[in-house]
């Protein structure tokens, strides 16, 4: 490593005002504070100083969703061998590599597509530039459906560095998940892709991996089924494992407890608002279920769709979330009631995580301006102020 940061300062010169590179110092800097922490300090004002600043905090959530990611890759190639009728025969390398190769494109445009908006943006207004899509780079495959076309995500990583980011002012100020936004445009812009209730299970065998299946090919989800009033055919601990058909990152509940365990571990994400969304989810289940409304036991919202995902990697983003602690439990219990109200009474879109957590990003604010005039209302009256 003491290589690496030799070279580094021996090329650094060069992307100064003065150098020659001048032009790239963004890039260059970037580079370099995503590899070693700056040693430069504030000079005025108190501040405090941390060894763990947000390029840090976003690797630990990238690390966090490893889990997930990795056995979506193998799920994807699980699903296919599955439909196919020769998974006895496939070995795990030949499994997890099919699964490997489908994803792997979509990893590679989202962070090509996003990140080269971030550095032309940060080169335009001549700043730093910022570290958020370190972490909506690999969110945003993991939410989609295998099937999803290479051009749309790209269409959709754009729509949401541009629209849902940069024009708020860049990381830190930006109103909604940048990754819930890229897909809410996939899920109004191109309803048929991303309907919640089918998936495409495989279009073609890659490098002589998996097999070949027609284009049209799609597996009914879970939840796809019983909105249409059919029981599921996984079992519970297919459901749990994540052996059934959904978006790359959303169907192990184990892989995605894994993530949770890890940003709580780290200090990175809020057991409030976690705790909050399974409350809220459980809560608005049990009166569907105890009025009829729907035959699906209340806990299984939990281990189906992107319950589970929704509520420790999107609804805990420290930027669209509540930032006061007691508005955390409003925030998480209104998205997980609002997640259950949709997939019990919409039909048409029975996952629902998703648009709860967009809906709960618009409101976050609002429920924070409360909270903090409630405080002051109170401290007031203890002080005898009216």
């Amino acid at each position: 490593m003491s290589a690496l940061r030799n070279y580094l300062n021996k090329i650094k010169p060069n992307f100064e005002p003065e150098g020659k590179l001048h032009a790239f110092r963004s890039i260059f800097d970037g580079f370099e504070t995503f590899l070693y922490v700056p040693n430069t300090t504030a000079k005025t004002g108190v501040n405090i100083h941390d060894a763990i600043d947000s390029k840090r905090i976003m690797s630990m959530v990238v690390i966090a969703l490893m889990p997930a990611m990795l056995f979506g890759m193998y799920n994807i190639g699980y699903q296919n061998y599955l439909a196919a009728g020769t998974l006895a025969s496939a070995s795990f390398f030949e499994v997890f590599f099919f699964g490997f190769l489908a994803v792997l494109p979509k990893i590679l445009v989202s962070y090509i597509v996003g990140l080269g908006i971030e550095f032309a943006w940060a080169q335009w207004k001549g700043e730093e530039i910022q570290e958020g899509y370190l972490v909506s780079g690999i969110l945003i495959p993991l939410i989609v459906p295998i099937g999803c076309p290479l051009w749309m995500l790209a269409l959709a990583c754009a729509f949401s560095v541009i629209f849902c980011k940069e024009i708020f002012g860049g990381t830190g100020m930006n109103l909604f998940n940048p990754a819930i936004a890229a897909r809410m445009f996939l899920f109004f812009a191109y309803p048929s892709k991303m309907t919640g209730d089918t998936i495409w299970v495989a279009q073609d065998s890659i490098f002589g991996l998996g097999n070949t299946l027609p284009d049209t090919f799609t597996a009914a989800t879970p939840l796809g089924q019983l909105a249409q009033g059919i029981n599921p055919n996984a079992s519970i601990c297919d459901m749990i494992c994540g052996f059934i058909p959904g978006s790359i990152g959303e169907t192990s509940v184990i892989a995605i407890a894994i993530g949770a365990v890890i940003l709580l571990w780290m200090g990175i994400a809020s057991w409030r608002t976690m705790l909050s969304v399974f409350v809220g989810g459980a809560a608005m289940g049990l009166l569907f279920e105890s009025t009829g409304a729907t035959t699906m036991p209340w806990w299984h919202h939990f281990i189906l769709g992107g319950f589970a995902f929704g509520a420790v990697f999107m609804a805990t983003d420290p930027v669209t979330s509540c930032r006061t602690e007691c508005g955390k439990y409003f925030y998480g219990f209104i998205i997980g009631a609002m997640a259950v109200i949709i997939r019990v009474k919409n039909a048409g879109y029975p996952e629902g995580m998703m648009l709860a957590i967009f809906f709960g990003n618009m409101i976050a604010p609002l429920i924070d301006h409360f909270v903090v005039e409630r405080n002051i209302s109170k401290r007031l009256k203890r002080g005898g102020t009216k």
